[in-house]
């Protein structure tokens, strides 16, 4: 009996997700962008450090060990790897991938990656990330890519505004290339002890859709690995350890990598679930956080992990022991960064250190 309860608790997870509860959006299947940057075989045929082999600390001593003028060449004829590098200070990142992007995220854009293989990968960032005293890093879900980046700015915006910073131009303002001014007509990165970062981290290929990619963990596997090595190269270039704000599939990244990745907090904003039974089944010292409103369609997918389907335990129910954030104004699965709503405003808090 036990065996046929899964079995039936499957098949409707199955047809839930086939179905679609938010409407057939059914894509291909993807394959995950994995191993080295973009460029790094050129990088690497001229003798350079193969990324593969060497932590983002060591590529952090490495480059920093080098003279301006090198950096200079380096940034000239390898801007593709260069801008992907996990260790690489922040401002080296931005010049190169200013020239591989070439303005496709906006005038003034930080650009902290930028990937075009496959549907492509971008990482974009909000403020003065090498000095910010809190970073808020958001993990988006399915159909975001280097072309398809609105919904998850939009978040990462309503973000930034509400820890106090404000968007001024293209995609990414705050720190000295964006040219990022608060409204008080002070610096962002002048408010000592209170600035706040916030990365819009599309670093891993995504669903397409509700399809069989969303059910499984495949995609949020790659995504998980990506993610440590990202939080990594935080760490060895000196920011501020992140919270991770983890949307829909991407909570299903962040439980993953939940065990490994550096974090003061892990939000899971409607999940279908992370891959652990518990809080504690996580592995994680960070704090743990869940989000679901009332009428996200998330919630009528069965949290159900058998055969490879499913994600597992609701991290917004009671059981799992996660800390709840009130979203009860929150409208949608899209809806929780929307200006003015309890969700954004406990995110904010939680971005900033202020909440436990």
């Amino acid at each position: 009996m036990r065996r046929f309860t899964r079995t039936l608790a499957a098949a409707a997870l199955t047809a839930t997700i086939v179905a679609g509860t938010a409407g057939w959006a059914s894509g291909d299947s993807q394959r995950p962008v994995t191993g080295s940057p973009a460029g790094t075989a050129a990088w690497v045929a001229e003798g350079l450090p193969d990324p593969a082999h060497m932590t983002p600390r060591h590529l952090a001593s490495y480059i920093d060990g080098l003279g301006e003028r090198e950096r200079r060449r380096l940034l000239r004829e390898h801007p593709g790897a260069l801008g992907n590098l996990d260790g690489a200070p922040p401002a080296l990142r931005y010049a190169a991938n200013a020239l591989t992007a070439q303005g496709r995220f906006g005038a003034g854009a930080q650009v902290l990656a930028y990937d075009p293989r496959g549907r492509g990968q971008a990482v974009l960032v909000l403020g003065d990330l090498a000095k910010a005293a809190h970073v808020a890093v958001i993990v988006p879900g399915s159909d975001t890519d280097a072309d398809h980046l609105g919904p998850l700015l939009a978040k990462a915006r309503a973000l930034y505004e509400a820890t106090g910073g404000a968007v001024t131009n293209g995609a990414a303002a705050g720190g000295e290339k964006a040219g990022g001014k608060r409204t008080d007509g002070k610096r962002t990165g002048d408010r000592p002890g209170g600035e706040t970062a916030v990365v819009a981290w599309a670093g891993y290929t995504t669903p397409v859709g509700v399809g069989l990619d969303a059910a499984t963990g495949k995609l949020a596997e790659a995504g998980a690995a990506r993610l440590v090595r990202f939080t990594e190269g935080l760490r060895a270039v000196g920011a501020a350890e992140p919270a991770l704000f983890c949307h829909s599939y991407g909570s299903v990244v962040c439980g993953l990598a939940a065990r490994d990745v550096r974090a003061t907090d892990l939000v899971a904003i409607a999940s279908p679930g992370m891959r652990a039974d518990d809080a504690a089944g996580l592995g994680t010292d960070a704090r743990v956080w869940a989000a679901k409103d009332p009428d996200d369609w998330v919630d009528r997918v069965p949290n159900v992990e058998f055969a490879g389907l499913g994600h597992g335990a609701d991290p917004a129910s009671p059981a799992f022991g996660a800390h709840p954030v009130p979203a009860a104004d929150a409208h949608g699965h899209d809806g929780y960064f929307a200006p003015g709503t309890s969700s954004l405003r406990a995110f904010a808090a939680i971005a900033e250190g202020a909440a436990r």
